[in-house]
C-alpha cells in the first residue's frame, strides 16, 4: 500500500500539548514513509522543531483567525506541493484551509484534529467549518470530545477517536534530584505538582487553594507548578494571598520535564475542562500517581482507584484530601502506579501515529470509491 503525502498545518506561536502531539505525528509517519510538509507559524517553536530534525516545512504569518492573505499563500502551497490530504492541528488553521478551500480553490481533502471539550457553537462560521464537504474526517482525542463534537454536526459518521500517545522512552532515565537542589530541599522533602499552561481551563486557583489546604495538614509538604502562561502573574499574587509564598513555587516552562517529574511525589491535575490530557500519561510513565478531576476525557486515563484518583472539578477539599491519602498510603501509591503503567501502553506516540495514519487511508479509499462510482 502506498503511503499518502501529507500537509500537516500548525498555527501555534506556542509550545503546548497539540505541538508536542504533532511532533510525534511528523516523526512517527516519517518512520512509516510517509512524505510530510509542515506549514507553520514563522518563528514559532514548530519551526525550530522542523528545522532541527530536516522537516520539510513553509511558514506563514498566521497573526489572525480570519486571514485571507495566509489562506491564499496556503493554497499556493498546495498547489505547488500537492499533496493527497492536509491535517489541520488547531482552530486557526482549519480556518486558514477552510478559507483556502471556499475563496482561493484549493482542492485537498481536510482532516482536522479536534483537542477541546466543549460543543461547537452555533454561530455561522463554526457550522461552515466543520460542516464543509472538504472535511473528510474530524479526529478527536477522546470519546468525550467526540460525544461533544457530535451534538452539533450534520455528518457526525465523519468523526473518529485518536486519542493522543507520548513517548515513555522520554523518562527511562528517572530523576537526578535537581527539583530538590533547585528548590533547596531535603532529598526526601515530598512535592506534590502538576505541569501545565497557566490558563484558564487548567483551574490553577483550584490547585492552589488545594495546596492551602494539604499546606494547613502537613506543613512540609512543597508544591510546584511547572509551566507558562498567560495567567502566571494573577497565580503567583493568588498563592502569596494564601499565604503559599515560600511554599509554592512556579518554575516557568522548562525543557527538562522528564528530569522534574519523577521528583513529584504526587502529580495533582485541577482542570476544568481538558481534552484527555497528557501531562497525566508523563506522570504514568515518570511512576508518579495522579490525582486528577473528572473533567472531559480524564475519565478515559484516570480509572478510580485503579490508575488513580478522580474528583469532582473545583472540589479543592477533595483533591487534597486524594494527595494527602497518596501521600501517607504507600500500598496504595504503589497499586496506582502499576495500574497506570499498564494503561499506558494503549497511550503511545506509536499508537497514535498508527491509528491516525489508517484514518489518511480510510479517507482517500473512501474518495477513490467514490469517484469509481461516479463514473460508472
Amino acid at each position: 500500500m502506498s503511503q499518502p503525502r501529507v500537509l500537516h498545518l500548525s498555527t501555534a506561536r506556542s509550545w503546548r500539548g497539540g505541538e508536542q502531539q504533532v511532533a510525534y505525528l511528523v516523526e512517527e509517519l516519517g518512520g512509516k514513509g510517509v512524505e510530510q510538509l509542515v506549514v507553520c507559524a514563522a518563528g514559532s517553536p514548530m519551526q525550530e522543531f522542523c528545522e532541527r530534525l530536516s522537516v520539510e516545512h513553509r511558514t506563514l504569518g498566521f497573526r489572525a483567525s480570519f486571514d485571507p492573505v495566509n489562506a491564499r499563500r496556503l493554497a499556493r502551497i498546495a498547489r505547488s506541493w500537492k499533496p493527497d490530504l492536509l491535517h489541520t492541528h488547531d482552530s486557526h488553521g482549519h480556518t486558514a484551509a477552510i478559507l483556502a478551500t471556499s475563496i482561493f480553490g484549493m482542492k485537498v481533502p481536510l482532516v482536522v484534529s479536534r483537542r477541546v471539550d466543549f460543543a461547537i457553537s452555533s454561530g455561522f462560521s463554526a457550522r461552515w467549518k466543520y460542516g464543509h464537504p472538504a472535511v473528510k474526517r474530524i479526529l478527536c482525542v477522546s470519546d468525550a470530545i467526540l460525544e461533544i463534537t457530535a451534538e452539533r454536526l450534520r455528518r457526525p459518521e465523519i468523526l473518529r477517536t485518536v486519542r493522543s500517545g507520548i513517548d515513555p522512552a522520554r523518562f527511562a532515565t528517572g530523576a537526578d534530584g535537581r527539583l530538590h537542589r533547585e528548590l533547596s530541599l531535603e532529598p526526601d522533602t515530598p512535592i506534590v505538582g502538576n505541569v501545565a499552561a497557566l490558563a484558564p481551563h487548567k483551574d490553577l486557583f483550584t490547585f492552589i487553594r488545594m495546596a492551602e489546604r494539604i499546606h494547613k495538614a502537613q506543613p512540609e509538604v512543597r508544591f510546584v507548578l511547572i509551566g507558562e502562561g498567560e495567567l502566571r502573574a494573577e497565580l503567583e499574587r493568588y498563592a502569596a494571598q494564601r499565604g503559599l509564598a515560600g511554599v509554592l513555587t512556579f518554575t516557568g516552562f522548562r525543557n527538562d520535564v522528564e528530569r522534574l517529574l519523577p521528583e513529584l511525589d504526587v502529580m495533582a491535575m485541577t482542570s476544568r475542562t481538558e481534552g484527555l490530557g497528557t501531562s497525566i500519561l508523563d506522570a504514568f510513565a515518570a511512576r508518579v500517581p495522579v490525582v486528577a478531576t473528572a473533567a472531559g476525557g480524564i475519565p478515559e486515563l484516570i480509572e478510580d482507584e485503579r490508575t488513580g484518583l478522580l474528583r469532582p472539578v473545583e472540589e479543592d477539599a477533595a483533591l487534597a484530601s486524594a494527595v494527602l491519602l497518596l501521600l501517607a498510603d504507600h500500598a496504595l501509591r504503589d497499586r496506582l502506579v502499576a495500574g497506570a503503567h499498564e494503561k499506558l501502553q494503549g497511550f503511545t506516540r506509536q499508537a497514535t501515529a498508527a491509528a491516525t495514519l489508517k484514518e489518511y487511508h480510510a479517507v482517500l479509499d473512501e474518495l477513490r470509491g467514490a469517484a469509481n462510482t461516479k463514473s460508472a
